[in-house]
């Protein structure tokens, strides 16, 4: 890498550029939402109000793109860990949070033929994921297992796996709304607690 190079890309990035390049990935995300993964770019500069070359200049490739809108969205659910914590009793900013995280895997769950197509721009968002929820999954845990809201033990892997589990499409002919069963794994998780 030539030093132009490297200090470009050690460069703060404008106000005005960094929003829409957010811009740009929360329409990304809609749009991958409702019309898939494989919708022309141009209908999302279209919607995000940006030029085509705007995408490309930050996105060279179309997985770059998905890549950096999940990650912000990751992002934002792990930051939302402590805006909840601040604003709640312990148990209940757990509750919170994982209704965040329930809509997050519920919502995204059209990009998950994505991340399993085997390219390897994706191979980085799963340790990617853990790395920036674990944390804040055991924050709340700690802080809810203090209160004795919840019962002692409970990893985050635990809690992360088991929710997007119960958030996977069921094959069963009435399947249950996963918000109803993340409702039960987490009355499972008051069970014993020390109140």
């Amino acid at each position: 890498m030539s030093k132009s190079t490297s200090a470009a890309a050690q460069r703060p990035v404008r106000s005005d550029a960094q929003r829409n390049i957010e811009t740009l990935l929360r329409t990304a995300l809609a749009v991958f939402d409702s019309s898939g993964v494989d919708a022309p770019v141009r209908e999302i500069a279209e919607k995000a109000g940006v030029g085509i070359g705007t995408i490309y200049r930050h996105f060279p490739r179309r997985a770059d793109l998905i890549v950096a809108a999940l990650r912000s969205e990751v992002d934002a659910c792990a930051d939302a860990g402590a805006e909840l914590a601040a604003q709640h009793g312990a148990g209940e900013a757990l509750v919170e949070w994982v209704e965040r995280y329930v809509e997050f895997v519920t919502t995204r769950r059209g990009l998950a033929g994505a991340l399993t197509s085997g390219d390897p721009a994706f191979e980085g968002l799963p340790p990617y994921f853990l790395q920036r929820l674990r944390p804040v999954v055991q924050s709340l845990l700690d802080a809810a297992t203090a209160a004795g809201e919840i019962r002692g033990g409970v990893k985050p892997d635990e809690l992360l796996c088991a929710v997007g589990a119960l958030c996977s499409p069921l094959d069963c002919p009435d399947p249950p709304e996963a918000r109803r069963l993340v409702g039960l794994f987490l009355d499972g998780l008051r069970f014993g607690a020390k109140r």
